[in-house]
């Protein structure tokens, strides 16, 4: 090798594939232990009230039944609500599983019964009876609004005079919207499999986003040396922020593994992946005015949303009306309201994809009053500041995601009118919306290590829930040391690896990956200054002309063996470990991701079935390290943006307090027959102030907006303005 080609920037498959679809990738609920034993989880159907009495006799007389667990009998844990926060948690008092005879939600877990296989497990489960003394619950928004409270956590401030600018606009709009809750069903369930090792110690494989959050929560709860607990999560099955926060299958099988003295795994059925956080619903209020020429002359924006009762969840839904677009005069709000519900969770895009529907929908009824293209009026209206913050964004190519994806799509050929367009027994319409999310970075670490055969070991804690990371952190790494791809190993998934932060926000990228290529970089550093220091002829040579290949470092046409550069170095391997923070010059600027999706819907005139045919996603996420793994991510987000627009919602019970589409069956998520064509575009976004590698993540940014862009089609379809979501059937016909 003689020159370098570096691998960021090319879209390389994914390197955890061939695992992944040949069945070795192992998942949490996947690996064997020597006597495993099996738990079931017993969940209440009563939605508040006491427990008076919990009768195990029946199923302690199954075969192979080694225990039943409850609040009585359980193994000690921490009394104060500080041990259960994780780095996740909302305002309050956390969820504490078989803590007390409290019952605090329908579906809690009140029982867990612990069998030599699976199958006695759930025989068992059927017969332990639970007596609970039911007490009045309120679980429908809607009945309770008289009970909302501002939310804890702190908005930007006013700006303006909202009220006087609104009042004095020509043109104005005041509407309001609904979302209803969801829930994440990644593909795999959550799962925790606890081993217990002679020597008391926990190895546990957990379905997390965060395996030092889970080692944290275990040790704080159960009292246990952070030594003695090591949890590892080398694949996940999907999360999309429910393996945020530890979930109460990790707490009931660490509980049955100290208990026993025995390794124990417990599996959640996919209807118990309904018996924990989720989407919250929410109520939006927006009120938006502009001038003639559609400059915005003040916004509004007020969400209602629910929470339990002992957590305050608080999502940012208000704030994108105070960032995307230029306004002197905005005012936001946000308030909760308390419920016999267990608490909400960050789920993808988490406030954004809710606060852009509200947004997006009303700004596209505001163009229709003005009497302007939707894409005029927000590129009327483009800002290259955030005025929640009072910094200029570190870069901003929305108006090239406008652009190009309005080209690609042909929208300039939309038909003004509504329900202009027809093809055969359908009405066709076109609708867009612009999207944000924020791009952070986090504080994280990582080790490199070169060994004398020349292979690159890298690792940090982090995870890879399907996104891609095994696959980027290796792309970085081998540029930054200057090998190939083949030649690197990148370790993820495990508690003892260096510190990491939670992966979600789409920041993973942009903190771990800054950490994986300081720390290559500071090892390749070393590398070339031990080898100018024994071969004096290369003393002069740049330090981009060292490469290493095939266990040698070459420097032009010379070749040295590592082997022989690394002796005396303890271990005979080269190793350098650092954290990355966010860098100085970050602190005078906002970072964001944006995009802008155009959407086209085809409208059955007689069942009023709701079809997309296409989809042009423009992403502008700063430098795409791989376009493939990132495209993946773009196409997920969209799809799940079609659910929100047009499937997903709880159907919920109020008189029993529980959801009842509680399967994949009843409910409704997309599937092949309803995705139409999707084409992803990413602009070009130099910024090399957001981090080193220039890259803002594209995890969120994907699902940002299309669901308002889907709604917005539907009334260019039908002139039906459609604002409690999903669009379904029923809606569209009776609207």
């Amino acid at each position: 090798m003689t020159h370098f080609e570096p691998s960021s920037g090319q879209p390389l498959n994914r390197i955890d594939g061939p695992a992944k679809v040949t069945g070795q990738a192992r998942y949490a609920a996947e690996y064997p232990s020597d006597g495993l034993l099996h738990g079931r989880v017993v969940c209440s159907v009563v939605p508040r009230g006491r427990i008076r009495y919990i009768d195990c006799a029946a199923a302690l007389a199954v075969p192979g039944v080694m225990a039943v667990l409850h609040h009585a009998n359980r193994p000690p844990m921490a009394g104060d609500d500080e041990a259960y926060e994780d780095a996740d948690a909302a305002d309050g008092q956390p969820f504490r599983p078989l803590f007390n005879d409290r019952v605090l939600y329908s579906g809690q877990p009140v029982a867990l019964v612990v069998a030599q296989s699976l199958e006695a497990a759930r025989h068992a489960e059927a017969l332990v009876r639970i007596d609970i003394d039911p007490e009045p619950f309120e679980t429908d928004l809607l009945a309770a609004l008289d009970r909302a409270h501002p939310a804890p956590a702190e908005l930007p401030k006013p700006r303006g005079d909202f009220q006087r600018a609104f009042d004095a606009a020509p043109f104005k709009v005041d509407v309001a919207y609904s979302t209803p809750s969801e829930y994440h069903n990644p593909m795999e369930p959550h799962a925790s499999t606890v081993i217990y090792q002679p020597d008391g110690s926990l190895h546990v494989h957990d379905k997390t986003q965060g395996t030092q959050n889970s080692q944290d929560y275990l040790h704080k709860v159960f009292g246990l040396a952070k030594e003695q607990v090591r949890v590892c999560a080398a694949y996940v099955g999907g999360a999309f922020g429910s393996g945020l926060r530890p979930q109460y299958q990790l707490a009931l099988a660490t509980m049955a593994a100290l208990k026993l003295q025995r390794s124990v795994r417990v599996a959640l059925t996919r209807q118990q992946m309904f018996t924990f956080g989720y989407r919250p619903r929410t109520l939006q209020h927006l009120q938006l005015a502009a001038d003639a020429r559609g400059r915005l002359q003040a916004v509004r924006h007020q969400a209602t949303a629910q929470t339990s009762r002992f957590e305050d969840f608080t999502e940012h839904v208000v704030e994108w009306s105070g960032m995307l677009y230029r306004c002197d005069n905005v005012a936001m709000d946000y308030r909760l309201v308390p419920l016999d519900v267990y608490t909400p969770l960050d789920m993808r895009a988490p406030g954004a994809a809710l606060g852009l529907i509200g947004l997006e929908c009303a700004m596209d009824e505001l163009a229709e009053a003005v009497g302007l293209d939707p894409l005029a009026l927000r590129q009327a209206n483009f800002t290259d500041s955030n005025a929640n913050e009072g910094k200029p964004y570190s870069s901003k190519a929305l108006l090239d995601c406008y652009r190009q994806g309005a080209e690609r799509f042909g929208w300039a050929a939309r038909e003004v009118c509504p329900g202009s367009r027809r093809e055969g027994h359908e009405r066709v319409g076109w609708g867009m919306a612009g999207g944000v999310w924020e791009a952070m970075q986090m504080k994280a670490s990582a080790k490199a290590r070169l060994d004398a055969d020349g292979h690159l070991w890298v690792s940090s804690a982090t995870t890879d829930i399907g996104t891609g990371t095994y696959t980027v952190m290796t792309q970085i790494a081998a540029d930054a040391a200057r090998m190939a791809v083949g030649d690197v190993t990148f370790l993820l998934g495990d508690s003892s690896l260096p510190t990491a932060p939670l992966q979600g926000g789409s920041f993973t990228v942009s903190s771990v990956g800054s950490a994986v290529r300081q720390a290559c970089e500071v090892l390749r550093g070393k590398l070339v200054e031990a080898a100018k220091t024994r071969f004096g002829e290369l003393a002069g040579e740049p330090a981009e002309r060292f490469m290493i290949a095939a266990g040698r470092l070459q420097v032009g046409d010379r070749h040295y063996e590592l082997a022989e550069l690394l002796q005396g170095m303890p271990g005979g391997v080269l190793e350098v470990q650092l954290d990355a923070e966010p860098g100085a010059r970050r602190q005078g600027f906002s970072s964001a991701t944006h995009s802008a999706v155009f959407v086209e819907v085809r409208v059955d005139e007689a069942l009023g079935t709701v079809r997309v045919s296409r989809v042009v996603s423009a992403i502008a996420a700063g430098r795409v390290i791989n376009p493939k793994t990132a495209r993946s991510q773009i196409l997920g987000g969209v799809v799940w943006g079609l659910s929100m627009a047009l499937h997903e919602q709880a159907e919920v019970d109020h008189h029993l307090g529980r959801p009842m589409n509680h399967d994949l069956a009843a409910y409704h998520i997309p599937v092949n027959a309803d995705i139409g064509d999707i084409e992803v575009l990413f602009v070009d976004e130099p910024d090399d102030i957001v981090n080193e590698l220039g890259s803002k993540g594209v995890g969120e940014i994907g699902i940002i907006g299309v669901a308002a862009a889907v709604a917005n089609a539907v009334y260019n379809a039908t002139g039906k303005r459609l604002r409690d979501l999903p669009i379904t059937v029923d809606k569209v016909l009776a609207g």
